[in-house]
C-alpha cells in the first residue's frame, strides 16, 4: 500500500521526530463530538484537525457543504499544527478512513506527498492495546509552503461542459439510496449528476473495516476505464477522498475530486439532475 500504512507501522515510528501525528476524528450532525473525543484520549503526540473549522472553509452560497479551503490559509492552519514541508504526516480517525483520507487529499492538493492514512481508525487502535493518553502536546509551529496541484481538481463549470460527452468518468461515492435520488437525509435536492456511475466508498474497505489490497481495489474498479480521467464526488468532497485514494492505490493515476460535488452541484438551479440507476 502506497498511502494506507498499519497500526503497527505508526507504533514503530511513535517517537520519530519528522513525523506529524494528525486525528482528523469528526461526526456529521455533532460538530464538537471529535475534539471532545481526541480531549479525551488520543495517540499519543497527536495535534486535532477540525474538518469544519481546519479542513473547510466556511460555508456560502455555493462551494457545498465542506467547501474547499483557501490555500494560503490552510497552509497557515498546518504550520501552526506543526507541519512543515519535511513532515511525514500520518492521518486517522474513528469514520473508516473518510475524515483521515480528506487531510491526506488537502495535503497532496498542496503539494506535500508524504501523508498517510493509518488503516482501521482509533478504536481499533485502542482494542490493541496500544498507547493512548489525554496530553496535549506542545507544537512547535513550522513553516508550510504550498504548491498547489490544480490538476487534481474538477471544478462545477468543468463537470457541467463535460456531460454528455467522452471527456471524464464520473464516479458518485455515496449510499445507492441516495444515489438512485431514493432518500437524501442532507441536502435540497435528491439524485444523482447525470452520467454517474455509483461506487459506495465504504466498498473500499473489507469486513473488518480496513483497507482492501491493491488487487482487491482493481477488481473492485475493474469497470473503470484506466485510460480516462475520472472525476470523484460525494454529498460535500468528504468521503469522496477514500474513493481517491483507494483509486491510486489500484493503479489509477488521472483521478480528480470534485470538492463541491452533490452539495455545491444542485447550488445552482440550472444544473440537471439524474434519478434512478444508470
Amino acid at each position: 500500500m502506497k498511502h494506507v500504512v498499519s497500526m503497527k507501522w505508526l507504533l514503530a515510528r511513535l517517537y520519530e521526530p519528522d513525523l506529524v501525528i494528525v486525528d482528523c476524528r469528526f461526526q456529521l450532525g455533532q460538530p464538537d463530538a471529535g475534539r471532545r473525543a481526541y480531549e479525551e484520549a488520543h495517540i499519543p503526540g497527536s495535534v486535532y484537525l477540525d474538518l469544519e473549522r481546519d479542513l473547510s472553509a466556511p460555508v456560502g452560497e455555493h462551494g457545498g457543504r465542506h467547501p474547499l479551503p483557501d490555500a494560503a490559509e490552510l497552509a497557515g492552519r498546518l504550520g501552526r499544527a506543526g507541519i512543515g514541508n519535511d513532515s511525514r504526516v500520518v492521518a486517522y480517525d474513528d469514520q473508516g478512513g473518510a475524515m483521515a483520507a480528506r487531510l491526506w487529499w488537502l495535503l497532496r492538493y498542496l503539494g506535500h506527498d508524504q501523508v498517510y492514512v493509518m488503516d482501521e481508525g482509533f478504536s481499533a487502535w485502542r482494542r490493541e492495546g496500544y498507547p493512548a493518553n489525554a496530553e496535549q502536546k506542545v507544537i512547535v509551529p513550522a513553516a508550510f509552503l504550498a504548491t498547489v496541484q490544480h490538476n487534481m481538481l474538477a471544478e462545477v463549470d468543468d463537470v457541467r461542459e463535460s456531460l454528455g460527452t467522452d471527456r471524464w468518468v464520473l464516479v458518485d461515492s455515496r449510499e445507492a439510496p441516495r444515489y438512485r435520488g431514493e432518500t437524501e437525509p442532507l441536502d435540497k435536492k435528491a439524485g444523482h449528476i447525470p452520467g454517474a456511475r455509483n461506487k459506495f466508498w465504504k466498498g473500499v474497505l473489507d469486513e473488518q473495516g480496513r483497507f482492501k489490497d491493491g488487487d482487491a481495489l482493481a477488481a473492485h474498479f475493474a469497470d473503470l476505464p484506466r485510460d480516462r480521467e475520472i472525476v470523484v464526488y460525494c454529498g460535500s468532497g468528504v468521503t469522496a477522498t477514500p474513493n481517491v485514494l483507494a483509486l491510486s492505490e489500484a493503479g489509477f493515476d488521472k483521478v480528480k475530486l470534485y470538492a463541491g460535488s452533490w452539495s455545491d452541484w444542485i447550488s445552482y438551479d440550472e444544473n440537471p439532475v439524474a434519478t434512478g440507476d444508470e
